[in-house]
């Protein structure tokens, strides 16, 4: 069976940190791209972050660059999104996904599997 399960998240004040988990079972996780989207409240969900599956490229939005960093450790079908200096506008629900393909893609279809998504909350 195929598990993505997010934790990591919660509630912060603007400023603060947070840091995500990505924990994945049931398929060959080195060899799948693994992304951080998020959806807000009557907004599309949109790509973060991502991690490919070969070379360690990674891709930020221009909203989380030099705030946000995401690193993976294959051994533990693990992938993490460290958030630092969050902002309200940060406030979203975030999933992880996994992607059968080399580089990550900006689009959701690509993304095969899914987490159930975690809660992460700034106030202002």
């Amino acid at each position: 069976e195929v598990q993505l399960v997010e934790s990591g998240g919660g509630l912060v004040q603007a400023g603060g940190s947070l840091r995500l988990s990505c924990a994945a079972s049931g398929f060959t996780f080195d060899a799948h791209a693994i992304g951080w989207f998020r959806q807000a409240p009557g907004k599309e969900r949109d790509l973060v972050s991502c991690f490919s599956s070969v070379d360690g490229s990674t891709y930020y939005a221009d909203s989380v660059k030099d705030r946000f960093t995401i690193s993976r450790d294959n051994a533990k079908n693990t992938v993490y999104l460290q958030m630092n200096s969050l902002k309200p506008e940060d406030t979203a629900v975030y999933y992880c996904a996994a992607g059968l393909m080399v580089y990550c893609s900006t689009y959701m279809g690509p993304y095969d599997y899914w987490g159930q998504g975690t809660q992460v909350t700034v106030s202002s």
